[in-house]
């Protein structure tokens, strides 16, 4: 095992180095955002009421609603990489890493948008009469030559990938948490999830999307309000906090307690490394869950998906970093055995919420959180073994995967996250090739769409008695 995790962590230093993922990512995210004119900042009002308030477009195709498919982007990607992988960025790159990681969500909005965007634009139906659709199909069918190429790449890793950061992840945080915080054994946990997670999964992606509708919001507002209790109570170390986040991102961070200090290379990689594991912003999952969706354009599916990456990255990831950082807990990260898990952002609520409350909340959350993803995930990987193989082989994916849920609850933390991150960035490399050389025509269509005087309201589609509800103006 100590052989397969150093070949791991070698590969893992190279594919998320300094000289190929992360500049690519940052990149591509940059030109999306230029060549679409900021759009992220320009209709983030709008996409957000289309999201929230206006919901569906009834009618079109698609298996599920605007918010269904944005609930079940949203569950994939509000997992324990926003309370575990948050905490295992700043505890080895310092508090500078959640300025990166900001970064990397406010150009990752552009690249979700593209994605998602691509997403519905070449989406088609499986045998089942499901909506099938991401970089799988918009690679190989919108990229003549090498296109089919990068689809299948891209399927092959990210059905891999679904067991690392969607599967195993989730489902080893969960047990360990849960028998940190409560003793439990970590096969009862593994157990329980597994067995939970196979009644909606078997339903496909109707019963995903109705959970995922339901459930995170809940789980997300929960999670919130008790960060801002701790922001609150902590709130003359606030200003400090937020300080630090932006001098170390540039500096690195000096050792202090018992901090063992990080260059400014270590801040930049794991900001970057973990904000992209908590948005998946350039991973294209955003576009398998948009081509579900029941939409009339492909622009308005990826306005509403887009929205995904700014509530996962600039807001629950925010109060999950400044909740450590204005408790302390970042520098005292010595006390705590797992530097990568949970326990250090438990440690952080333990420290800014009553009694005991502060562990039980987290631990709750990171059980809501994974199992969330867990859904999301299956989908993502389902899909991928559509297009390999075809609608056949998605059902004994199924299983395979709940299986694997129960088998990640009892594998050793390092290894798991570590090949989490080798997939994640495997599955990003073709997924990144296609959005640059794609991304004239994203950029044209959307002009072209934005340009017609009526683009806000689909009056056809909306209620004829009350007439369409006027979008907000959001510039």
């Amino acid at each position: 095992m100590e052989a397969v995790e150093d070949a791991l962590d070698w590969f893992s230093g190279i594919v998320w180095g300094e000289y190929l993922l992360i500049p690519l990512l940052l990149l591509t995210g940059l030109w999306l955002t230029i060549i679409l004119k900021g759009l992220q900042f320009r209709r983030l009002i709008y996409a957000l009421w289309l999201a929230l308030i206006k919901r569906k477009e009834e009618g079109t195709e698609g298996d599920i609603s605007h918010y269904q498919a944005l609930s079940t982007a949203l569950a994939a990607t509000i997992g324990v990489g926003n309370i575990a992988g948050v905490a295992g960025a700043i505890a080895i790159g310092g508090p500078g890493a959640v300025l990166w990681m900001w970064v990397t969500g406010l150009v990752g909005m552009a690249t979700k948008y593209s994605e998602a965007f691509l997403g519905v634009k070449y989406r088609r139906v499986d045998a089942k009469g499901e909506q099938s659709g991401g970089p799988m199909f918009y690679l190989s069918r919108g990229l003549p030559g090498i296109g089919p190429v990068l689809g299948v790449l891209f399927a092959v890793f990210a059905a891999i990938a679904a067991f690392g950061i969607g599967n195993m992840v989730q489902a080893n945080t969960v047990a360990d948490s849960v028998n940190d915080q409560f003793g439990v054994e970590t096969w009862i946990t593994g157990l329980i999830l597994t067995v939970l997670a196979a009644t909606v999964i078997i339903g496909g992606i109707r019963s995903i999307g109705r959970v995922a509708a339901m459930f995170v919001p809940i789980m997300a507002v929960f999670y919130i309000l008790a960060a801002l209790w701790v922001l609150i109570v902590n709130v003359e170390a606030l200003p400090a906090a937020i300080a630090t986040i932006f001098n170390d991102a540039f500096t690195g961070t000096a050792a202090t307690g018992g901090f063992a200090g990080a260059g400014i290379a270590a801040v930049i990689q794991q900001g970057v490394a973990r904000g992209i594991f908590s948005n998946e912003s350039g991973l294209g999952t955003g576009g398998i869950a948009a081509a579900a969706a029941q939409t009339s354009h492909p622009v308005r599916q990826a306005l509403v998906s887009m929205t995904q990456t700014f509530i996962d990255t600039l807001v629950v990831v925010s109060f999950t970093a400044l909740t450590i950082i204005v408790t302390d807990t970042w520098f005292r990260v010595e006390e705590i055995a797992d530097r990568e898990g949970a326990l250090v952002t438990i440690r952080a609520f333990s420290e800014g919420l009553p009694g005991e409350w502060g562990g039980i909340l987290v631990t709750v959350a990171v059980v809501l959180f994974a199992f969330s993803t867990l859904l999301g995930w299956s989908y993502f990987g389902e899909r991928c073994m559509d297009f390999l193989f075809g609608r056949r082989a998605v059902e004994p994916y199924r299983v395979v995967f709940v299986v694997l849920i129960f088998v990640g609850a009892l594998f050793e933390v390092g290894v798991v996250w570590t090949f989490a991150d080798v997939m994640n960035g495997l599955m990003a490399l073709p997924n990144l090739i296609g959005l640059v050389l794609l991304s004239g025509m994203i950029a044209r269509e959307t002009r072209e769409y934005m340009s017609r005087p009526d683009w806000k309201v689909v009056t056809a589609l909306d209620d004829p008695k009350k007439g369409p509800a006027p979008p907000p103006k959001d510039e």
